[in-house]
């Protein structure tokens, strides 16, 4: 799975490295995102345009939005075929901005697990696949979600689990976010492990455990 994931760098740094989209002016560095907090992602709905979106879909025909918290991610093997990302899968797509995330590595013989941090070997941000959709609450308000797909580890991260998060090539993201709808079979290529040697992980300390410590000394290397 993909709990915990870093968005550091400025919106300078971030449109250098998508240079067809369009970015807020700016917004604070994140060292320690987690679930039901607001994540920067690029929606397919033709605008080009990052937004801030809630981490855990509540698909919009669900009548309670508890189910984000078990939705903020999506197996690739089955999300063709599961209600609650199957409809997104076909027509609504996004790209989810990130310079890296945790996985947590159970060490033999301890009780607490070791954190660690991942992110590519240029240290440049980059994009997990995802799907959004917006819900309508009862007093007739919006809510724009997101999930993150999964899939099976690479070499690198297969040490720390046995999941990793679908990170899109920049040469797939104009098909990603066709805003027309799309054939299972045109996208499930797409839903692959990253290459391992273009990555990189390393310990961190455990503060990255709370949610509530979001600051540099989160990505340090212990």
């Amino acid at each position: 799975m993909c709990g915990r994931f870093t968005l550091t760098v400025d919106p300078a740094e971030l449109q250098d490295a998508f240079g067809d989209y369009i970015f807020p002016d700016q917004f604070a560095p994140r060292f320690n995102i987690a679930p039901s907090q607001p994540v920067l992602a690029i929606p397919n709905n033709g605008k080009n345009t990052a937004d801030f979106f809630m981490w855990g879909l509540i698909p919009s025909w669900s009548k309670d939005p508890s189910i984000a918290n078990k939705l903020i991610n999506a197996r690739g093997e089955t999300i063709a075929e599961k209600p609650s990302f199957r409809g997104g899968f076909k027509y609504k797509r996004c790209l989810i901005l990130t310079d890296g995330f945790y996985e947590w590595k159970a060490v033999q013989g301890e009780k607490t697990k070791t954190p660690y941090f991942i992110h590519m070997k240029d240290r440049k941000p980059f994009a997990f696949a995802g799907l959004w959709d917006e819900w309508q609450s009862p007093d007739g308000g919006a809510l724009r979600t997101c999930t993150i797909i999964t899939t099976e580890p690479n070499e690198l991260m297969s040490t720390l689990h046995n999941r990793m998060p679908v990170i899109l090539d920049s040469a797939d993201y104009s098909q990603w976010l066709d805003p027309a709808p799309r054939t299972p079979e045109s996208l499930l290529p797409l839903i692959r492990s990253f290459p391992a040697d273009r990555m990189s992980a390393y310990p961190v300390s455990t503060m990255v455990n709370s949610p509530g410590n979001d600051r540099a000394e989160c990505v340090l290397p212990v």
